[in-house]
């Protein structure tokens, strides 16, 4: 379990990080519009110790930036969340306190939240029955309550990759992975951020090889579908093509590892670190390393 998380906070990180005036663009306009971009400061290394349990925590993305219209700093805390607890809200005043406690700076907070169950809260109160001490509002977004068809049509990035965790049926899957691909091959995206948006895509959202095998001949019947054939595709459509081609099972899992191998070796070359590699390929370190000794 704790290693499931991690990588799901590793990979939110890394999206919302390397895509952050694109995420606040497309689910929290009114945060976007105050900010002002040019003068962004992750903040995101900073550890704080819970001083009862004595635990240690690394936010998940804290940036510092300016209120445009008051030239004022500001902070902007986003905390992903893949489980739902029930203490989550009294947690997220506790990260805000700590927050506020060091840097003494208006803070944003905002909890996205990409579970399945319906439990949602945005709030945190403190209060007696003859006193009211305090009310802790933040920022919320269930990615399973937003229509992914609402997004389909813009040309985010950030959009793009959590279409993934968004609201879709069983039935949808093939469509919802068929609109990616034609969101990716309108946007105009160096190789190396291609590849974060497609290893987090398909970390959420993988079809099987019949599905693999539907979708790209729904491709084919496409007007740009030699555009989306273009694409620097994923390990698992690289798989699905050459095992189609040779026509057998066995075919397929060794399309599968070349695959992987082709991914994770361009990976290599645009500077990816090996921690992410393994993420998003599920190859073994040692091989990842191995490749990188043969390049």
């Amino acid at each position: 379990m704790a290693e499931t998380y991690t990588r799901h906070d590793q990979l939110f990180k890394e999206l919302i990080h390397t895509f952050f005036q694109e995420f606040l663009e497309v689910f929290f306009p009114e945060v976007h519009e105050i900010i002002d971009f040019k003068t962004i400061i992750p903040l995101s290394e900073e550890v704080f110790t819970d001083l009862i349990e004595g635990d240690t925590r690394r936010l998940d993305i804290v940036v510092q930036t300016k209120w445009k219209l008051k030239d004022a700093l500001i902070i902007v805390h986003i905390e992903p969340q893949s489980s739902t607890q029930t203490d989550f809200h009294e947690r997220m005043y506790h990260y805000f306190s700590l927050l506020y406690n060091k840097y003494r700076k208006p803070i944003i907070p905002i909890a996205v939240f990409s579970y399945d169950e319906n439990w949602e809260e945005n709030q945190y109160k403190m209060e007696f029955p003859f006193f009211h001490v305090l009310t802790f509002n933040f920022l919320t977004l269930h990615l399973r309550k937003r229509n992914w068809r609402d997004y389909i049509t813009s040309d985010n990035p950030a959009a793009a990759a959590l279409l993934s965790k968004m609201g879709y049926s069983e039935k949808e899957r093939i469509q919802v992975k068929m609109e990616f691909l034609k969101m990716m091959a309108r946007m105009e995206i160096d190789p190396a951020k291609q590849r974060l948006i497609y290893g987090f895509f398909e970390t959420y959202l993988k079809l099987n090889d019949e599905e693999e095998e539907k979708l790209m001949e729904e491709v084919k019947k496409m007007d740009d579908a030699e555009k989306i054939l273009e694409l620097p595709i994923s390990y698992e459509e690289r798989g699905v093509r050459k095992g189609i081609k040779k026509g057998v099972e066995k075919g397929i899992k060794k399309g599968k590892k070349e695959g992987k191998v082709e991914v994770a070796l361009e990976m290599l070359k645009e500077g990816s670190s090996i921690e992410f590699i393994t993420k998003v390929t599920q190859l073994d370190r040692e091989e990842i390393e191995e490749l990188r000794r043969r390049m």
